[in-house]
């Protein structure tokens, strides 16, 4: 009897880089990958003595993306699968379903640094949201990232950049209500964002202005400035893309619109190892109900990350609510961030303790986290 043998099949892909497909008469362009993050979150509340504790997977993402007939036609579609993802979709305007789609956009590279997007992906918002979870310097974003971010909308981009990298603008129209809504515009109101950038020692290496850390370890200083303007016109949510969908009484369909401004501030500051990121933003409504999330955040963030990998980086963050009632309160938040990268962003460990407090209360909490990435 003949004894067959048969050997691996091997890629010449490797860690971080996902599995790519390419068809044999060109026609398409295809990759594929996967990621998770498992966090460990403690939180010791000082003013009660008590000790809360999770252990989950915070974050579960599948990516596909390519081009079709023409490498200027690029997609990309994200999705996600974890039930921390998941759990903001189960609402009237999003049909009670699982908030299972991230990213469905086509980007189209029409004339020479001018493109235009067309479909469901991050607004040109703050820079600390438009960085990837995957891509950050801390555990998680900052507490002005939770309060006052645009996240993603469905909508039409139109970007351009100037031949030397050192100017980009970024003009988005879309429909103000956030990802998934499967309702038609309940409110009649639309959203336009406006960005401006300024980068005057030209590009980073490896678009290294959207990602933490300078894991490129630049050779000469390299810094980004940027500024957004917000307008959503007759928001419904109590965070314009996100939160609760504001009504006027609880048992009430009708919704009470407002118009939400939003001005954000930013820069990244990156060399040698050294690192610096900060964010403003400001967010005002057009009327009083004080069921909206208004006010503004400062963020400052600075890291250095050693020959060997590790990173030691602290960050200071605060939280001002409006004068009248908001849906938040005031905070101020001391972090201390330790990690180490394995293969980058594709495979680390990160660590961060906190002190929370909300001033003008007695409550302050200590809060201890860490977390796994693993992508491919």
């Amino acid at each position: 009897m003949a004894l067959g043998a048969t050997a691996q099949n091997e890629t010449s892909s490797s860690w971080g880089q996902r599995l790519a497909f390419v068809a044999k008469d060109s026609t398409f362009y295809f990759k594929f990958g996967f990621r998770f993050q498992t966090l460990y979150d403690g939180r010791y509340n000082l003013d009660s003595d008590v000790y809360e504790d999770a252990m989950l997977v915070r974050r579960t993402r599948l990516k596909f993306d390519g081009w079709a007939i023409d490498p200027r036609v690029v997609y990309k579609l994200e999705l996600a699968v974890s039930n921390r993802d998941q759990s903001s979709g189960h609402n009237d305007e999003s049909s009670n379903t699982a908030n299972i789609v991230l990213d469905a956009v086509v980007k189209w590279n029409f004339a020479e640094n001018w493109h235009v997007w067309w479909g469901q992906t991050k607004l040109p918002g703050n820079r600390e949201r438009v960085i990837s979870s995957q891509d950050l310097q801390f555990v998680d974003r900052s507490l002005v990232n939770a309060r006052f971010n645009l996240d993603r909308d469905v909508g039409v981009q139109l970007r351009h950049k100037s031949a030397n990298d050192k100017f980009r603008q970024i003009l988005a129209i879309s429909m103000g209500q956030g990802r998934n809504v499967t309702d038609r515009n309940p409110s009649e109101g639309y959203e336009v964002t406006g960005r401006l950038e300024f980068l005057p020692m030209g590009g980073f290496t490896a678009k290294g202005d959207y990602f933490g850390s300078d894991l490129e370890r630049e050779s000469i200083p390299k810094l980004s400035i940027g500024i957004t303007g917000d307008l959503n016109t007759n928001a419904v949510r109590s965070r314009g893309n996100l939160g609760n969908f504001v009504t006027f009484s609880n048992t009430d369909d009708a919704y009470l619109p407002t118009d939400l401004r939003s001005l954000i501030a930013d820069m990244m500051f990156k060399y040698n190892g050294i690192s610096a990121m900060s964010e403003f933003i400001k967010r005002t409504a057009g009327n009083n109900e004080g069921r909206y999330g208004t006010g503004s955040g400062f963020v400052f963030q600075m890291g250095y990350l050693f020959p060997s990998n590790w990173e030691v980086a602290g960050r200071f963050t605060e939280i001002h609510a409006d004068d009248t009632h908001t849906v938040f309160p005031d905070q101020r938040e001391f972090t201390l961030g330790i990690s180490r990268y394995i293969s980058g962003h594709d495979l680390k460990f990160q660590s961060d303790i906190s002190f929370q407090t909300f001033p003008g209360q007695t409550t302050e909490y200590v809060i201890f986290r860490f977390q796994t990435e693993v992508a491919l």
